[in-house]
C-alpha cells in the first residue's frame, strides 16, 4: 500500500485532494463514474459537517465519512468496484433492519447496493442513516468543517471496468 502523506513525496507535490479523486474516479466506466460523484454528491448535503476519508485500495475504491481522520470513527462509506457502488454501513451489523434493506453476514460492517444514487433519498434508507448516526461511538460535530483526505492508494488495484471474459473464462 502506497501512503499518501501530507505534502507527498519529499521533493513533490501531490495534486489538491478533489483532482486526486477525479482521477481515481475516472478509471471507472462512464455509468460507474456517474454514480459516484452523484452518490457523493448527495452523502455530502446529509452529512455536510463529516471528514471524508478516500482509499483507492486493491479491491475497492472507497470514500468513507466520519468526524474526524481516524478511520476507526467513520460511520458509512461508499464503496465502488467495476460492478457497482454501495453504502457501507460501518457498524451495521448491530442496527434493527425490520426491512431487511442491509446485506452482507460480517461481525460489524452492513451495505446497501445503490441503484442509483436516489437510493440515497429513500425514506427507509435515510432511517438507517439516522439511527447509525445516532448510535455512532463518535459522533458527527454539528459545526464540523469538512475535508477531503486522501489515506491510502494501492500500488496494485484490480481493474476498475469490467473485464471482457471469453468462453473458457480467460482473456485472449
Amino acid at each position: 500500500m502506497v501512503k499518501n502523506p501530507p505534502g507527498g513525496v519529499a521533493g513533490t507535490k501531490s495534486p489538491p485532494p478533489e483532482k486526486q479523486l477525479g482521477g481515481f474516479i475516472a478509471k471507472f466506466t462512464p455509468e460507474i463514474a456517474t454514480l459516484i460523484r452523484s452518490a457523493r454528491k448527495r452523502m455530502r448535503e446529509y452529512l455536510p459537517q463529516a471528514v471524508e476519508l478516500m482509499y483507492d485500495n486493491y479491491n475497492f475504491f472507497v470514500i468513507g465519512y466520519g468526524p474526524s481522520e481516524k478511520a476507526s470513527e467513520a460511520i458509512f462509506s461508499l464503496a465502488a468496484h467495476a460492478k457497482g457502488v454501495g453504502l457501507c454501513f460501518l457498524h451495521g451489523a448491530g442496527l434493527p433492519d425490520p426491512k431487511g434493506l442491509l446485506r452482507g453476514s460480517g461481525n460489524v460492517v452492513r451495505n446497501i447496493r445503490l441503484e442509483s444514487a436516489a437510493t440515497l433519498d429513500r425514506a427507509d434508507v435515510r432511517a438507517l442513516m439516522k439511527l447509525a448516526l445516532e448510535r455512532a461511538k463518535s459522533p458527527l460535530h454539528p459545526k464540523g468543517v469538512h475535508r477531503l483526505i486522501i489515506k491510502s492508494v494501492s500500488a496494485k488495484q484490480r481493474p476498475r471496468r469490467p473485464v471482457p471474459s471469453t468462453s473458457r473464462g480467460r482473456l485472449p
